[in-house]
This record gives C-alpha cells, structure tokens and sequence, in this order.
C-alpha cells in the first residue's frame, strides 16, 4: 500500500465559505490544507499530494459517488476519505460508507464532529454520525 505523501489534507468543496471555515479547523491537525472545488483538480490533486485525508462533499460525486471514491482509491490508495454532507438520511450515510468512504459528516455538524471524524479515520474506524431513534407518537 502506497503510504500518504505528507501529513496534508485536500479538501474538496464548491462553497468558498464553508471551506474557509473547515480549512481553519483543520489547519489547527495538519501542516497543510489545500483547496479545491471541482471533482477533476480533487482526482488530479489527490494523486499529486497523496494526503493523508481527503475531505469532500458528497455532492462533487453526486452522479457517481462509488466511481469516486474508486478513482480516488485508485490515485491514492493510503488516503483517508471523508465525505461531507447535507443529506441525513441513514441509508445515503451507510450507502457512502459502502461504496469506500472512511467517514461522514453531517455539514450542520462540522463544528463539533469534523476533527473527532478526521482522528477517527486516522485511526482506522469509520466514521457515521449517529441518530436518536423517533420516538412513537
């Protein structure tokens, strides 16, 4: 297995914003964060940096998730993969741990689970927001 090049990250996100915010966060683990916002420069970067987490939104993938994830595995095979979501849904959630993703993350909740998700990758565990059950009405 091909090791991370570097103690970096890469993440991958369309929203300036949001991504100035988590790179913050993360600058705080990492030596380096590196940004970018489009599927093609995360493949490319990827397989550049070899990091030792990448960070993406889920909907960079939205077409086709698991060719993601492949190609990402593919450039990079000791990379962590972390995705970034809206989506709650417990299905979508274990859908993208299925198709190869170490974790995900909630984007309501990157303040409080972005760094404990990140630490448990590295960690070899994987990473899924947990739900209360509903409760009957």
């Amino acid at each position: 297995m091909i090791k991370p090049l570097s103690n970096c990250v890469l993440l991958a996100d369309r929203h300036h914003a949001l991504s100035e915010g988590i790179r913050g966060l993360l600058e705080s683990s990492f030596s380096s964060v590196f940004q970018v916002s489009d599927e093609t420069s995360l493949i490319e970067g990827v397989g550049l940096l070899r990091p030792a987490v990448v960070v993406v939104d889920l909907s960079l993938g939205a077409d086709d998730v698991l060719g993601l994830i492949r190609e990402l595995r593919a450039r990079a095979p000791g990379t962590k993969v972390l995705l970034l979501s809206v989506h709650d849904e417990p299905s979508i959630l274990r859908s993208a741990v299925a198709a190869g993703a170490d974790g995900i993350i909630l984007k309501r909740a990157i303040a409080t689970d972005l760094l404990p998700a990140v630490d448990a990758i590295l960690d070899g565990q994987v990473f899924i927001p947990h739900f209360d059950s509903p409760k009957p009405a």
